[in-house]
């Protein structure tokens, strides 16, 4: 089994890449394939090459941050996402990892592998850690623009995520709301809701953005707008109170000796919210395993995104999603 890592692909590409590859394959054996200019990967790699585990396949092009993800997708045909994904659709590698343009991750997965049947479009599903076991958000950046339908979609592909992968049976569904009552949110929360209503899904109703982190769902379904400012907020704050934390604590000598008594909880509830520890949010609906990573992604990060596309395609998330989908969309 080989991991396409779009080596071209985020903020300090092609290093960061590269060294999070090495770790992938010293720390868990993956086989990768680096995508990008060979001629920087292989004076990059020097002699860390692991026999036959870190192959190279060459693209011309990249696609920056900034373009429109469509349009530069369809005229570069041989950027480093596009050449990636055509790994695996060739069957040359099982899984993708990308840290570049995330629009343009999921425009070159819906090209090059298609979409998955009842999916019009495919979402990102990000896992956020919690006392009562993780929660689904989605989506969380792939879709701006979202119909009633969308959302009812991505609640079934996150159903059918969180029972293949995550192990979850009947996982509860929420949609996310400026409350519970069934009276409140904008025109798409209303619509999506009376579709949610008459499905077969393990819908609950209406929940608030509290309940990513305090809530007993399983799924919260929003479009993808407001779903990446959650994200971005989660990710701010997790920040900001480590820091604040830590500032605080060695300002006093009493504190610096509570720092060094609760150390290792400490670490542990760091560890929790580090998304370097998860890697990277799956890309579903498409034909393939995909995984989208933080373009400031670091080699830890890249690493594990690489093991997290690794077990997934090791589970067979696309059968098992099709299968899941060809049930709850009859």
């Amino acid at each position: 089994m080989y991991v396409a890592v779009d080596a071209m692909g985020g903020d300090f590409a092609p290093e960061v890449a590269v060294q999070g590859a090495v770790e992938a394959v010293m720390e868990f054996g993956i086989s990768v394939i680096l995508v990008g200019d060979e001629t920087r990967l292989n004076r990059i790699l020097g002699r860390q090459r692991i026999k036959d585990r870190i192959l190279t396949a060459h693209s011309q092009d990249v696609i920056g941050m900034d373009e429109p993800p469509s349009k530069a997708v369809r005229k570069k045909k041989r950027a480093s996402i596009r050449v990636a994904f055509d790994l695996v659709k060739d069957g040359k590698a099982q899984a993708l990892v990308s840290a570049g343009n995330s629009g343009a991750t999921v425009a070159a997965g819906i090209l090059t592998l298609g979409k998955l049947r009842g999916v019009d479009r495919p979402a990102i599903a990000g896992v956020f850690p919690r006392e009562n076991g993780p929660v689904i958000l989605i989506d969380v950046g792939a879709n701006v623009d979202c119909r009633p339908v969308h959302l009812f979609q991505f609640g079934a592909m996150a159903k059918a995520f969180a029972t293949s992968c995550l192990g979850i049976e009947n996982p509860q569904i929420g949609l996310l709301s400026i409350g519970e009552e069934g009276i409140k949110g904008n025109e798409l929360v209303k619509l999506a809701r009376e579709l949610f209503e008459k499905s077969t899904l393990n819908f609950v109703g209406n929940v608030e953005g509290r309940d990513i982190f305090e809530g007993h769902v399983h799924i919260i379904v929003c479009d993808g707008f407001v779903g990446n400012v959650a994200l971005k907020l989660s990710e701010g704050m997790a920040e900001a109170v480590k820091k604040m934390l830590g500032k605080d604590l060695k300002s006093s000598l009493l504190g610096r000796v509570a720092f060094a008594l609760a150390r290792k909880g400490l670490i542990a509830f760091e560890n929790k919210f580090d998304y370097e520890m998860y890697g990277g949010a799956p890309l579903l609906g498409i034909n393939g395993v995909g995984i989208v990573c933080h373009g400031e992604s670091s080699p830890r990060a890249i690493k594990n995104a690489i093991k997290l596309a690794s077990d997934y395609a090791s589970k067979r998330l696309v059968e098992r999603m099709a299968a899941e989908l060809g049930q709850l969309m009859v």
